[in-house]
């Protein structure tokens, strides 16, 4: 089964920009039929989707979030990378990578404050 392993930094100050990385395992990020995405869980709120790339590299964001978010990937290292620029305590979450067949990371804790 193929394994998702998310890290970041934890807290970020406001205005300044997250930058997540998803670590996956036991299957190569391009092959065929996968999409690999970025969902976040704000406190008391649900899963809020934030984007996807393509096991062709083609992304998607969500429309609200297209302005401060990026998704890429290092093919070299099997890794997927989010980035949200000027972050605010909104931003406050679990961020987690997922695949489009039904694979979870664990979940990182990203909390923005001063």
């Amino acid at each position: 089964q193929v394994q998702l392993q998310e890290s970041g930094p934890g807290l970020v100050k406001p205005s300044q920009t997250l930058s997540l990385t998803c670590a996956v395992s036991r299957t190569s990020i391009t092959t065929n039929g996968y999409y690999w995405n970025w969902v976040r869980q704000a406190p008391g709120k649900g899963l809020e989707w934030i984007g996807y790339i393509v096991y062709n590299g083609v992304t998607l964001v969500r429309p609200s979030l297209s302005s401060r978010a990026s998704i890429s990937r290092d093919t070299s290292k099997n890794q997927l990378t989010l980035q949200l620029s000027s972050v605010t305590p909104e931003d406050t979450a679990v961020y987690y990578c997922h695949s489009n067949l039904g694979s979870w990371g664990q979940g990182t804790q990203v909390t923005v404050s001063s």
